[in-house]
């Protein structure tokens, strides 16, 4: 296995020696300036980023989930990701999941321990994925155990699998079928991975999802189509959506989201055709209530 002293993402950083003597405003703007590269290493790996997604959305297509597993900084990334999906776009919190070494309880609280169990990472697969999910890997040093078990499992399942790590030619990278490195180099206080590391980790992971829920139909224009209203500002913000596709004032667009139940898809279908909530749901569910097809078909027809 990789010797620890190797990995970028160990190394000390040259800038940051006599880190202890700084004034504040020099300790931030090393951090800033450091940031600053995260960017374009992140656009070197757009290629492989590409790949997971094309192979998440037709997983996602063909019934199937994606996991996400990983453990501390990683980890948490990964459940944050995960879980911001279901208001923002609409789907089911179990389309995209968010599995973390060490349970819950580690979102809050360090079970650093938990991160060198393979079998435990193995085990978690076996006990949430499915036989047509798609398991992601997020370790910064590409070597994590729970990380690298629970890869290995899903290998076994025989399902697609991805990896991001920010360490070039690791174990986890030449495992996986989809491998996404990010080497962000040396951080600020070394070995602190939830700095530059787990920048670039957000990142990608805001693009896989973002860019999925968007293959599959789940944005239209640049809207988010799908936006749960459940409280003051997304009840406004899905008003000004309706609007914006259908042409109506506030008032008509309001009316139509209360009828629609707060689901902006069947609003707009219902303002478009001037039908009523039950067909405007049955248009939705015929074509996988996937709204761009919907107006698809629409336009064809007018």
């Amino acid at each position: 296995m990789t010797d620890v002293n190797n990995m970028n993402t160990e190394m000390r950083n040259s800038k940051s020696e006599q880190l202890h003597q700084f004034s504040t405003l020099e300790i931030i703007a090393l951090m800033n300036e450091e940031d600053h590269h995260v960017p374009s290493v992140v656009k070197g790996a757009l290629p492989q980023i590409e790949k997971v997604i094309d192979q998440a959305v037709e997983v996602m297509k063909n019934g199937g989930r994606l996991f996400y597993f990983g453990a501390g900084t990683s980890g948490r990334l990964g459940v944050l990701d995960a879980s911001e999906c279901p208001p923002t776009f609409g789907v089911a919190h179990d389309l995209v999941n968010g599995i973390i070494a060490g349970g819950d309880r580690a979102l809050r609280f360090p079970i650093e321990g938990a991160e060198d169990s393979a079998e435990t990472g193995a085990a978690d697969v076996y006990k949430h994925v499915g036989s047509k999910d798609m398991v992601v890997g997020i370790a910064s040093s590409g070597r994590t155990p729970y990380v690298l078990g629970a890869v290995n499992a899903a290998i076994k399942l025989g399902i697609p699998t991805a990896g991001i790590a920010c360490n070039i030619g690791s174990v986890l990278s030449q495992k996986v079928t989809f491998p996404i490195e990010v080497p962000v180099g040396p951080e600020v206080v070394t070995g602190s991975t939830r700095l530059k590391a787990g920048t670039a980790q957000k990142m990608v992971l805001n693009m896989i999802t973002t860019a999925s829920m968007i293959k599959l139909g789940k944005v239209y224009r640049n809207l988010m189509i799908n936006v749960q209203a459940s409280n003051e500002k997304l009840r406004k913000r899905a008003v000004s959506i309706i609007q914006e596709i259908t042409g109506v004032k506030a008032e008509e667009a309001s009316k139509a989201s209360e009828k629609a139940g707060g689901d902006v898809r069947v609003a707009i279908v219902m303002l478009l055709l001037g039908t009523d909530v039950d067909i405007a749901r049955a248009l939705l569910k015929k074509k996988q209530d996937n709204l761009v097809e919907v107006i698809k078909e629409i336009d064809k027809a007018t």
